[in-house]
């Protein structure tokens, strides 16, 4: 499925529309549940959070059913944002459950908190019963990602981190991003998800510029054979998604849009008083609602109302103006 930032909904999508085991994703959902619980600041660390034993069995345990991990030990300290980084950019299950621990008490008390989340947020269509996407019964429809994706990338926090190619951090060393499209074809973003047995998951977004307009394009395809078929169909599918987008040119400096008529014979237009272009995609119709206000006498160049364009959720207003004077016909007419 295929939508992008100010255009309502999915703008296209193929194969089943129901559910389907989001692996890795899941943790695009930790990180927002998270940062609800405990706000940060685009450029703030966060609280200092210690690793326990409890965080070095984690790690033991996800290993042991061959979950990506990275090294832990007892007393390491850790900010948020680093938690975070871990989770989003290395994939790292044991420190994406860590994090889940810190900020609820519990990964049970997490899915209860992640469930409400979703709910507030109107995505039905996304399921979660742990912190790391290890369980297939962590699901979730391509339609409702596309809308998980619009929510991540409006968090700075979030939409920083996802973008990151490679960090160093602390007594782990460098994370590299598992998004290997990122940084090419406008990739920006957003999380893998691999399960086995499953396929292979990417969750993307992507920046292009059309005209005057730079837009945001959100995608995600589940159940790939693997990563590198699955990055080549998500390059192919970035063609044709930038091809549907286009820009119009709704209003031309001049163009009229409402006419004035004097009872003493003068007349006068509601021009635009400024050009205008909206971002389309297809074939999605441009609607055009002309607003002006009753007029009896004015000078050339008065506003007297707005034509507002839109096209599905983007919408453009441009001012219009008097074209020409209505002036007093004077007493001889009035008489």
């Amino acid at each position: 499925a295929v939508g992008a930032v100010g255009f309502d909904g999915v703008l296209a999508a193929a194969g089943s529309a129901k559910p389907r085991p989001m692996a890795s994703i899941t943790k695009v959902v930790v990180a927002l549940v998270v940062l609800e619980e405990h706000p940060l600041d685009v450029d703030a660390e966060g609280p200092a959070i210690t690793m326990t034993p409890a965080d070095v069995a984690l790690y033991d345990a996800y290993r042991r059913v061959n979950g990506k991990v990275l090294p832990v030990r007892a007393g390491q300290v850790f900010t948020e944002r680093e938690l975070l980084e871990l989770t989003l950019i290395e994939s790292a299950n044991n420190y994406s459950t860590s994090l889940a621990n810190w900020a609820f008490g519990s990964e049970q008390a997490f899915v209860r908190e992640a469930r409400s989340w979703l709910a507030e947020q109107g995505l039905p269509g996304i399921r979660v019963v742990d912190a790391t996407g290890l369980s297939p019964d962590n699901r979730a429809t391509a339609a409702d990602l596309v809308e998980l994706g619009r929510i991540a990338l409006a968090d700075p926090v979030v939409a920083e981190i996802v973008g990151t190619d490679e960090l160093q951090v602390h007594d782990v060393g460098l994370l590299e991003n598992t998004n290997e499209l990122l940084g090419t074809r406008g990739v920006t973003g957003i999380k893998t998800g691999t399960l086995d047995g499953y396929g292979a998951n990417l969750l993307f977004s992507a920046e292009y510029t059309v005209g005057a307009t730079r837009v945001t394009v959100i995608g995600v395809v589940l159940g790939g054979e693997d990563h590198p078929t699955l990055n080549r169909a998500i390059a192919d599918l970035l063609k044709s998604v930038r091809a549907g987008f286009h820009e119009l040119d709704v209003s031309d400096v001049g163009q009229d849009f409402a006419t004035y008529t004097t009872p003493w014979g003068q007349s006068a237009a509601a021009e635009a008083a400024a050009e205008a272009t909206l971002l389309t995609w297809g074939d999605t119709p441009v609607a055009s609602d002309v607003r002006v206000d009753p007029v009896r006498l004015a000078e050339a160049g008065t506003r007297v109302g707005e034509v507002v364009f839109t096209s599905g959720e983007r919408s453009t207003t441009v001012p219009l103006v008097l074209s020409d004077a209505l002036t007093d016909p004077g007493p001889g007419w009035r008489l």
